[in-house]
């Protein structure tokens, strides 16, 4: 039966409050626990997340692993249109989903959570239709021997999550995970349970019970029992360096294929003879500050060439000074708040540091007026300029609405500027000159490079970094393949 739309977000907030979903069905956790979601926006309380533990990963594992044989011998072009059936039914509750992850994530409807909820949808759809792609070889070793090979489902998934794009980023692990013919355990992010979940529950009119199951609670007692456990043959996270460390150690432990993706401080370089204009919006854009910055391929290093940094940095602030901050829910706001009060004041501790060190703040925008707003997480976007490469605002990541401005002499300079870096997510360069563009693209450091644009994650876009970004790709054809399948080599001898 199909699901009704239910538009008020605190509505059905309280409809899912207090629940996995295991086996097709909203399940209590055993242990009866919950915890409070919080509107960050205003600090209230919207509802309440299943507080799960090892016996519910363990219920949810079981469901799955009964769920996935028979879900793997489904023809794929089948799997497939199931899938996008579910991308088209998500599309249909596109508003619904977007209302609803702006209400818990404080990220604004308009500009943030109606794209994420579309994006999420188009994913689903995407993947359904590469299940055709699920094939093998014919390998010439031996004339008398046949030799091909095939594609095997690897069996069931463990998939955890960040708050800050649960349900694309949901998406792009689960998607893939399904289509291949595997089943697959979710674990949200604490801080945003509730979209994540109902994503889950509308596709449960269209696939078969125990394939897709979700459970929220917290990493060491939800998170931790997951990736550890002996059913769970694939782990796909993303999320801080630190867990990624966490998860990879245990993962190893069992000797289970891992994709990592572990954030970024990633460089925007601006050339002299760039177009002002698209760098200017690409700035924008890509530093993410309609999302808080809370972005892991944020352009929050800005190397601008001598001859325009002036000229960039006032365009810049003028832009970020329009953009209005206040009520996720209204549609004039263009940016939210921060997702919770410990990333809030990890935010400001930056802000506080990067002063401390001698570079110059500019605090843009300004606060919502609205009283009703007196107590949400809201922190002005921040533009630093004379920052020394070395401080701790230009090297460290600080997911938050802060971006560092730096000035360059020479293209040399600019990508020694650029790669001298732990991570390696993302980078763009901005120029009108094609030898510029070519020579950046190849000695840029990182797994996602753009130029002249700075688009977010999408479908068919191979996504995934290097060095401490993390390990695998994601949102492509190759994620699809070569992290949720296993190579067989089958050999008939003819003789």
């Amino acid at each position: 039966m199909p699901i009704d739309l239910i538009l008020d977000p605190s509505v059905l907030a309280k409809e899912l409050s207090g629940y996995h979903l295991i086996n097709g069905k909203l399940v209590a956790p055993k242990n009866g626990k919950t915890f409070d979601v919080l509107n960050p926006a205003t600090g209230k309380v919207i509802g309440q997340a299943a507080d799960g533990d090892a016996d519910d990963v363990a219920i949810a594992v079981a469901a799955a692993k009964a769920a996935q044989k028979d879900w793997a011998e489904r023809p794929a072009r089948e799997r497939g249109k199931l899938l996008a059936e579910c991308g088209r039914i998500l599309m249909s509750h596109a508003e619904e989903l977007g209302r609803l992850v702006a209400l818990e994530s404080g990220k604004a409807l308009r500009t943030e959570s109606r794209v994420e909820a579309s994006v999420l949808a188009d994913m689903f759809v995407f993947f359904g239709g590469l299940a055709s792609e699920l094939k093998g070889e014919t390998v010439p070793f031996n004339p008398n021997m046949m030799t091909l090979t095939t594609r095997e489902a690897v069996g069931v998934v463990g998939a955890i999550i960040p708050w800050n794009v649960p349900m694309m980023l949901m998406a792009i692990k689960v998607a893939p995970a399904l289509v291949a013919g595997n089943a697959v355990v979710v674990k949200s992010a604490e801080d945003t349970p509730l979209a994540v979940l109902r994503v889950c529950q509308i596709m449960q009119e269209v696939l078969p019970a125990g394939v897709f199951n979700i459970l929220s609670g917290f990493g060491p007692s939800c998170g931790g029992p997951l990736v550890e456990h002996k059913d769970v043959k694939k782990v796909s996270f993303t999320g801080s360096v630190e867990t990624g460390r966490t998860v990879y150690r245990a993962a190893a432990e069992k000797l289970i294929p891992v994709t990592l993706e572990l954030g970024g401080k990633s460089p925007m370089i601006v050339m002299g003879d760039a177009d002002l204009d698209k760098a200017i919006a690409g700035a924008i854009g890509g530093m993410r500050f309609t999302r808080q910055g809370q972005s892991c391929t944020a352009a929050s290093r800005m190397l601008v060439h001598e001859s325009l940094h002036d000229e960039f940095v006032k365009r810049l602030i003028d832009k970020v000074n329009t953009l209005k901050m206040g009520d996720p829910l209204d549609e004039e706001t263009d940016i939210g708040t921060i997702i919770n009060r410990k990333q809030f004041d990890k935010v400001c501790g930056y802000i506080e540091v990067g002063e401390k060190e001698g570079a110059t703040k500019n605090e843009l925008s300004a606060l919502p007026t609205d009283s009703a707003l007196s107590d949400g997480l809201f922190v002005r976007p921040v533009i630093f300029t004379n920052v020394d490469p070395n401080a701790r605002i230009a090297r460290e990541e600080i997911f938050g609405p802060v971006a560092c401005v730096f000035k360059f002499k020479t293209f040399e300079e600019a990508l020694e500027l650029a790669n001298d870096s732990d991570f390696g997510l993302a980078a763009t360069v901005w120029t009108t000159d094609l030898k510029t563009a070519l020579v950046a693209t190849k000695r840029l450091e990182a797994g996602f490079v753009q130029v002249n644009q700075n688009l977010v994650v999408q479908p068919n876009l191979s996504y995934g970094g290097i060095k401490l970004s993390g390990l695998g790709k994601e949102a492509s054809l190759e994620s699809m393949l070569e992290h949720f399948t296993y190579k067989k080599t089958i050999i008939l001898n003819m003789e």
